[in-house]
């Protein structure tokens, strides 16, 4: 199983409970190519080939492109993928849960080299609204495809 860097200087791991079936949640999240449609800090994603173990795909946001290699894919429970964009190597996990209200959605994703060592906290912060963002953008568009 792959995880994110727990010793990288900068970590943040954030959960929301999705009010929609699994199925919704799972096809949205892996849908590379939809992420612009309803994620807006993302402008632009496209997948190379089918989504599987090795896979790499492109995407944009925030003014840097990126290529991030998908780790591994669990249907309907877990996704890893990893990337490098200006000295900073990130390691981001996904995991999905059903439980009685829903679909728990946690998140969690590592920084780590020169830059994230050089600005633990500016960085910390940046990643942590990123990532509110864009659960509270998978939470909303899911809730209301269900």
């Amino acid at each position: 199983m792959h995880t994110i860097d727990t010793t990288a200087p900068v970590v943040v791991r954030l959960a929301t409970l999705v009010d929609a079936p699994l199925s919704t949640v799972w096809s949205l999240h892996t849908d590379i190519d939809g992420w612009p449609a309803w994620n807006t800090g993302i402008d632009h994603a496209q997948l190379d080939g089918p989504a599987a173990v090795g896979s790499t795909f492109t995407w944009r946001t925030h003014g840097l492109d990126i290529t991030s290699t998908l780790r591994e894919l669990v249907p309907l429970r877990r996704v890893v993928r990893d990337g490098t964009v200006e000295g900073i190597v990130g390691v981001h996990a996904w995991t999905f849960e059903e439980t009685d209200g829903g679909v728990l959605v946690r998140t969690e994703e590592s920084w780590s080299g020169a830059p994230a060592d050089a600005a633990t906290d500016e960085l910390a912060t940046a990643l942590k609204t990123f990532l509110e963002n864009w659960l509270g953008s998978l939470k909303a568009r899911a809730e209301q495809t269900a």
